[in-house]
């Protein structure tokens, strides 16, 4: 599908500015704004603002029975300061689209202004920007607002940038997509003494190292096939800098990651046992708590096939994908919604990778998502 280059020019400034005023999530108010105008712009038939937080969603109604389609992308950019030098690097100091958000708003911009000229002839086309993907809280938020029910898709459909895959390819693979994950904060209390007197305090540090030691063992001990699970132990945290304490403290904080839901739910108990066990035998008391829960991402077999066909009608490269990913991402719960499918788009083999502090969005790949998401919207809605 060739777009007349001066559109794509528009989108790619659009990026670009979008880069330079990154907004963290669950803080995209500005950016949540930005959308909705371009929305309107479009004119989307009904703009809504406030989604599960900051989300925007426009919809292009055909007022004709037929099914309704959601595509998906996130608002929210990452707390890394950016080191790379384009002209149109981050203005603000510690916070940084360094995962491609500012992209993947560009796309469905563009998608909105597609659908301006050539309007559904049946069902409905959803656009949505959602909020707070990074931590995991953003796709619950939206799912659970109460006027997400009368927009509720028949398919939901998203894509992520992806570094070290040819740039411009799509892949994707039925079933397990992206692993779940979430992340444990394990505090262990004890009380502390005089450090010429340690055995007068209670001290976390054998605990500590039996933690950070078994965590990462967890998936092999629980009989898990290497590749479905993965445990990180990502800081440990014992008392305050001091020579003359013996620590009455500790903190010890991991990522654990599964393939499925199922699986996640095995590991988390797993290792929230072995805490137990951990400050039972030192004396300790303890304290877990967890953030940052992503559900796996499970792609359907008839919109992975919607993809699959529409990357051939497009003239673009689709290959399976290898995998499931480990990374997560919040797109998961919207297959609770509707049947969906999330696929990548290379990069670039070279690209700097997603999260790193000189990443940029490749801009020379809207063209081709943009051209699978209206190769869709096509194709379903007319």
């Amino acid at each position: 599908m060739n777009y007349d280059p001066t559109f794509i020019a528009e989108l790619t400034v659009l990026r670009r500015d979008l880069h330079r005023a990154p907004e963290l999530s669950s803080e995209e108010n500005e950016t949540a704004k930005r959308m909705a105008a371009w929305l309107a712009e479009c004119e989307a038939d009904e703009v809504i603002t406030g989604l599960g937080g900051t989300g925007v969603a426009g919809i292009f109604d055909s007022g004709q029975p037929g099914p309704a389609i959601l595509f998906r992308c996130e608002l929210d950019a990452l707390p890394i300061q950016e080191t790379g030098i384009p002209d149109w690097r981050s203005r603000i100091a510690g916070k940084g689209h360094m995962c491609g958000h500012d992209g993947h708003m560009a796309i469905l911009c563009g998608l909105a202004r597609r659908l301006q000229a050539l309007r559904p002839k049946r069902g409905r086309v959803i656009l949505l920007f959602q909020p707070a993907e990074e931590t995991g809280a953003g796709a619950r938020g939206v799912i659970d607002d109460v006027r997400f029910k009368s927009i509720k898709p028949d398919f939901a459909f998203g894509l992520h940038n992806l570094p070290g895959m040819k740039q411009g390819q799509a892949a994707i693979r039925e079933g397990s997509f992206c692993f779940a994950s979430e992340g444990m904060t394990i505090h262990l209390a004890g009380w502390t003494s005089h450090a010429a007197h340690p055995e007068d305090g209670r001290s976390p540090v054998s605990a500590m190292m039996t933690l950070t030691e078994k965590l990462p063992l967890l998936p092999r001990d629980l009989g898990m096939e290497p590749g479905e699970a993965i445990v990180t132990v990502s800081h440990a945290r014992l008392g305050e800098p001091a020579f003359g304490i013996s620590p009455g403290d500790g903190w010890v904080m991991a990522t654990l990651r599964a393939r499925t839901n199922q699986l996640q739910a095995q590991l988390m108990q797993a290792a929230r046992d072995l805490a137990n066990k951990a400050a039972d035998q030192s004396g300790l008391q303890l304290e877990i708590s967890t953030a940052e829960r992503f559900a796996a991402c499970s792609n359907d077999a008839e919109p992975t096939d919607i993809v699959r066909k529409a990357c051939e009608e497009a003239g673009i490269a689709c290959a399976e994908a290898e995998g499931p990913f480990r990374w997560s991402e919040d797109f998961g719960l919207f297959g609770r919604a509707a049947p969906s499918a999330f696929f990548v788009l290379g990069a670039g083999e070279n690209h700097s990778q997603l999260h790193n502090p000189d990443y940029d969005f490749p801009d020379e790949i809207i063209p081709q998502a943009l051209a699978i998401f209206e190769t869709i919207a096509t194709e379903q809605c007319g």
